[in-house]
């Protein structure tokens, strides 16, 4: 079986080494769409130098840039063919604002290992710290397709009752037609954004967007939304991916405001809102 569960989830964590620079921090809010307007004061603090603040989410490729996922399939008892990898869900839990600049240390292990049927579901747990105490939690879901069916625990479902109403706000954001490639730059070089070869073999007419893209976009549109632009007010984020993005379409993004939390649901506008990411909730102050 190429998913050993037992030997995976026994494996010793691996710890190394991330560090990041203001640049890193520039270049993937670029990535994720930022910057446009390009002078608007409020997009300058996602690139400009002198005023920079750091999106949470740029946890998920800060140091090597290497996504869980990648990681997640270099562990003891992983052998799988990467192009019947998805990324099912993201958790990120932010333990205190990141800094623009750092060096810190990661640790990764496999934390959880869930048999789906049809499917197998690694989760790829990474703690990172620095000397100053924990900085973020990533806990990255691997969807592995035709590794399930060896009987073991299928793990809890995920799925969260639709939120009630009518969104109290709803915007749209255009993924540009090279938002992949330049997205890409941030470390995760997966071929499944960029060849439409690899991309066919994975099931897709064309290469697709990074979910961590997605990821990104959704939660600069619910800071710079519902929380004032204030990146610190972010305590956790977790979605599940419940679609494909193509590079060129338009994402409609719905929030539903809460006790301390944001509710989100994230649609593709060009194919009658398919969903994109569900279940999806921005913990907040």
């Amino acid at each position: 079986m190429p998913i050993d569960a037992a030997k995976a989830l026994a494996a010793e964590p691996r710890s190394g080494e991330i560090s990041w620079t203001r640049k890193d921090v520039q270049l993937y809010h670029l990535g994720i769409g930022a910057g446009i307007p390009a002078t608007d004061p409020d997009e300058l603090r996602y690139t400009l130098e002198s005023r920079l603040h750091v999106l949470p989410s740029f946890a998920t490729v800060a140091g090597s840039g290497s996504p869980g996922v990648i990681s997640g399939l270099s562990m003891p008892g992983v052998d799988v063919d990467l192009a019947r990898v998805l990324h099912g869900g993201q958790r990120l839990e932010i333990h205190r604002p990141l800094p623009t600049e750092g060096t810190a240390t990661a640790t990764g292990r496999i934390a959880a290992v869930y048999d789906k049927g049809k499917a197998a579901v690694l989760v790829m747990r990474t703690e990172v710290a620095d000397a100053d105490g924990p900085l973020w939690t990533n806990d990255a879901q691997i969807f592995v397709r035709g590794e399930g069916g060896w009987g073991g625990d299928r793990g809890p479902s995920g799925r969260l009752d639709a939120p009630a109403g009518e969104p109290d706000r709803t915007v749209e954001r255009a993924v540009r037609e090279d938002q992949a490639l330049l997205y890409r730059l941030s470390g995760d070089y997966n071929p499944l954004h960029a060849d439409p070869e690899f991309a066919k073999r994975a099931g897709f007419d064309r290469p697709i967007l990074h979910g961590l893209c997605t990821y990104g976009i959704t939660l600069k549109a619910v800071v710079d939304t519902l929380l004032d632009g204030d990146v610190s007010r972010v305590r956790s984020y977790t979605t599940r991916f419940a679609g494909v993005v193509f590079p060129g379409e338009t994402l409609r993004i719905r929030m539903w405001r809460g006790q301390g939390e944001a509710r989100v649901a994230v649609s593709a506008v060009e194919r009658d809102d398919a969903p994109v990411l569900a279940d999806t909730i921005v913990e907040h102050s």
